[in-house]
């Protein structure tokens, strides 16, 4: 037992500082100092151990050597050292190296599934039984050289599970680590790709309507010319206002306006309050229009409010520009807190193509939105009209 003891603790000074320098040095020049101080510790050079021989420096070798590879193949580097080992054992031989057995065990159990480490335990288990049985009987000291190896086996055994179960645990910690940045990465990218495209839809809604409406006063103000100067001089102030609110409107949508521009600050987002001035333009560029508003539009919220107004927009410019001459349209608007509903229609004989361009697609993502539905085409007795309605109460659920 005394014996035992010694061997254990003269082993673990020099084991303890190389597992403390494990974590700043490569793991094969670790393994490779590790097995020997194993080595020469087992030889005991210095004749502190025991006096006299040494034993076959051929066994010492042969235990210690085999720990270099012992991350690459524990149990194949178990097996050989338990194995020479139990031809020490019929050699009749003892080494302090048989702490290699130890090593080699607590290797197993850090890194190989737990049927071969529970394999390699009981190999462990009946090297330890033989070995009290043989050098430890003749000093009475058997049962207490059993229960000491027996509980440096279990430690062993079981901080090598506990590495074992902790690495697993970091692994997935890292795992999760990567997968919630991947995650994230994609969720950035979305919002990226959902930003371009409501840019692209708020771009179209602009250009297309402002450019339909300025080529059409620009028209009229070329006929106006020579008969009525008058007119035409307004049709031009028209389409420099007009050019000037589209600009206003694609600075404020690409989130480019800068603070010392007070224009932007006097026009904020449009709504439905803006759908008079939107309904005067357009009779102003020579469309007969109604707007007509049912219910308080003020439970609103602003980004419904802009999605009612482009929709509008966006029917009235397509009716402005497929129309015949003489084509008049009517806009109606119900508000209430859970919906709103927008109807533009017109009575005009000729009609634009269903989903032509990307209008319509335009309006149905707007619509889509807000858990709602378009319907876009014509009239039984002829003419146009798009319809939505905008569902407030699921769109409240999606952001929240």
């Amino acid at each position: 037992m005394k014996y035992a003891a010694f061997v254990s603790a003269r082993m673990a000074r020099p084991v303890r500082a190389l597992s403390r320098a494990g974590g700043r040095i490569p793991a094969t020049a670790f393994d490779a100092s590790l097995a020997a101080v194993v080595f020469l510790g087992g030889t005991g050079l210095n004749g502190a151990v025991y006096q006299g021989a040494m034993g076959p420096l051929v066994l010492h070798a042969a235990l210690a050597v085999p720990l270099v590879w012992r991350r690459r193949a524990p149990l194949a580097v178990f097996c050989v050292v338990a194995a020479v080992a139990f031809v020490q054992w019929l050699a009749d031989i003892q080494l302090l190296t048989d702490v290699a057995l130890l090593v080699a065990m607590y290797t197993v159990a850090a890194r190989c599934p737990w049927r071969r480490t529970l394999a390699a335990a009981v190999v462990l288990e009946a090297g330890i039984l033989l070995a009290c049985a043989r050098w430890a009987a003749p000093y009475g000291g058997l049962l207490s050289a059993i229960v000491f190896l027996n509980a440096v086996a279990v430690a062993v055994v079981l901080t090598g599970v506990n590495t074992r179960i902790r690495r697993a645990y970091l692994d997935s910690l890292r795992d999760r680590a990567l997968r919630l940045e991947r995650e994230r990465d994609q969720r950035a990218r979305l919002a990226v790709a959902g930003e371009r495209a409501r840019v692209a839809r708020e771009m179209h809604d602009i250009v297309t309507h402002n450019l339909s409406v300025m080529v059409a006063l620009a028209d009229g103000a070329g006929f106006a010319q020579r008969r009525s100067p008058d007119r035409a001089a307004d049709a031009m102030r028209q389409i420099s206002d007009t050019g000037r609110q589209a600009l206003t409107d694609m600075r404020r949508s690409l989130g480019v306006l800068r603070a010392d521009e007070p224009e932007a600050l006097r026009h904020p987002m449009p709504g439905i309050a803006e759908l008079e001035s939107l309904a005067g333009q357009m009779r102003e560029a020579g469309l007969p229009l109604r707007l007509d508003l049912e219910g308080d539009p003020a439970p609103v919220p602003a980004a419904a409010q802009l999605t009612v107004f482009r929709l509008a927009q966006e029917a009235l410019t397509n009716t402005f520009k497929h129309a015949p001459p003489g084509t008049s349209a009517e806009v109606l608007v119900r508000c209430s807190p859970e919906s709103v509903t927008v109807e533009v229609t017109d009575d005009g004989r000729t009609v634009a193509p269903a989903g032509s361009g990307h209008g319509i697609l335009g309006m149905r993502e707007r619509a889509a939105a807000y858990g709602g539905t378009l319907r876009a085409g014509p009239l039984p007795g002829g003419g146009w009209q798009v319809s939505a309605t905008l569902d407030l109460g699921a769109a409240g659920e999606r952001a929240l």
